[in-house]
């Protein structure tokens, strides 16, 4: 497990000399349901977007000594790359917390998200969102995410110079249309979340706030993590926030088991590695870039190698059918016990068999013979503006498992592209995926 910094290291004095309470986290305004399901759909984008960042980092790391690393060095940049995965993993059990929020309130599931790169001010306090490989800047914009209530700490130089001037005006009680309010920090997020539970509670009855059938809350029964409350009433509801925030900054500013103190201990750790040898470069050369230019215009690197593009299609593709899978369970209608446990386990099962190893290979391709010597990030690119529910449940099981198949046809073209060093993994992934197609076919 990783510790917290040194007494001496240099990100505790860092930490150290800004120890104090911000004035700006002002409790935000929730008057009536409509918001509070507004603001955790925000949420659950939120967590989506640092979940797609820590992957992003993580598949960035270099896997093996022959990439110019000693044994030691290779053996700790992944411990650092387990750890990256790890953090990202919790960052999907929180975003399946706040889905539970959601159902138990009476809102839809929520996993959409917006594409990257995001516009600077999408979020307020100016919290970025941005894909960073492995890295000071990347580790410093992490830690300052994920960074307690009433800490103030800087973010990565790049990024804090597109910090939000101004900030959003105050909501007031009247206001019948939900809106974006200003919030500090992801604590500060979530805390007024829990204010905003406590008085809508207050003012509608728990039985009047939490509407959403029982049955559709995800449980560790399903999904195997011990943390992932099922959101019934007020008490249960505080269970799931209190996870997300203890696990992200700490338990009311004990923060040095939480993804704060974990990310502050592998910055110094690297500091420390790049101070004995400047010569060390864990990082292999990733450049987002995307395989279509994007609808919004922005200037984005266009992937041109042929095999990259399919095995970025692929990527994304996979990611999606993922996505799908999670809308299905928490809206699902008739679907038995059974039912359920073969859609988490194909879920969870398509981020181990099927997206790490495409992120992992993904990150040794060239981008295209503009950007010479770049390789490939996972863009986690999109390729719908909405959400991600198929509502009928024999014709949903049917859609989803008619896309595993093209997919694992689409795995199979880029086999046909592909040089021998890659063949092995993406005939692994093919077989998975062709795999989890049979097993959804069986369960329906």
């Amino acid at each position: 497990m990783s510790s917290a910094p040194l007494p001496g290291s240099r990100l505790a004095h860092v930490i150290g000399s800004r120890r104090r309470r911000a004035d700006t986290e002002a409790p935000m305004v929730f008057a009536h349901r409509e918001t509070l399901i507004f603001t955790l759909g925000k949420a659950a984008a939120l967590e989506h977007l640092v979940m797609c960042q820590y992957l992003y980092t993580a598949f960035s790391l270099k896997e093996r000594e022959d990439e110019g690393m000693t044994p030691a060095q290779a053996s700790m940049v992944k411990r650092w790359r387990q750890e990256l995965l790890h953090i990202g993993g919790q960052e999907m059990l929180h975003l399946a917390l706040v889905q539970n929020v959601l159902t138990a309130v009476g809102g839809a599931p929520r996993l959409a998200r917006p594409n990257f790169p995001l516009p600077p001010h999408a979020y307020p306090a100016g919290i970025v969102m941005a894909l960073l490989p492995f890295g000071e800047p990347s580790l410093r914009h992490f830690a300052f995410l994920e960074r307690p209530e009433g800490m103030d700490f800087d973010d990565a130089e790049g990024l804090a110079a597109m910090a939000k001037t101004a900030s959003l005006p105050p909501a007031d009680e009247d206001e019948i249309s939900p809106r974006l309010q200003d919030f500090e920090t992801i604590g500060h997020l979530y805390r007024s979340i829990e204010e905003g539970l406590d008085h809508l509670a207050g003012r509608l009855g728990e039985d009047g706030l939490f509407i959403g059938p029982p049955r559709a809350q995800a449980t560790a029964a399903h999904f195997g993590w011990e943390e992932l409350v099922a959101v019934t009433d007020l008490a249960s509801a505080r269970a799931a926030i209190e996870v997300i925030v203890e696990q992200g900054e700490g338990a009311r500013g004990d923060w040095k088991d939480a993804h704060f103190g974990r990310i502050v201990a592998i910055l110094d750790e690297y500091l420390a590695a790049r101070a004995a040898d400047p010569a060390f470069d864990p990082v292999r050369p990733v450049l987002p870039a995307v395989v279509r230019p994007p609808e919004s215009g922005v200037d984005v690197p266009v992937i041109t190698d042929a095999f990259a593009n399919r095995c970025v299609d692929l990527f994304n593709a996979t990611y999606e059918i993922l996505l799908q899978l999670l809308a299905r369970y928490f809206a699902h209608t008739d679907e038995t016990d059974e039912q359920l446990q073969v859609l988490s386990n194909v879920t969870v099962g398509l981020m181990f068999g099927a997206i790490k190893p495409l992120g992992g290979l993904i990150t040794r391709l060239p981008v295209g013979t503009e950007h010479p010597g770049r390789v490939i990030g996972p863009s986690f690119e999109l390729f719908y503006e909405v959400d991600y529910l198929l509502p009928h449940r024999d014709a949903a099981w049917r859609v989803i498992e008619e896309r595993l198949r093209e997919v694992a046809e689409l795995a199979t073209h880029c086999r046909d592209l592909c040089v021998p060093t890659y063949m092995g993994v993406l005939g692994k992934v093919t077989q998975y995926l062709r795999t989890q197609a049979d097993v959804l076919a069986a369960a329906r």
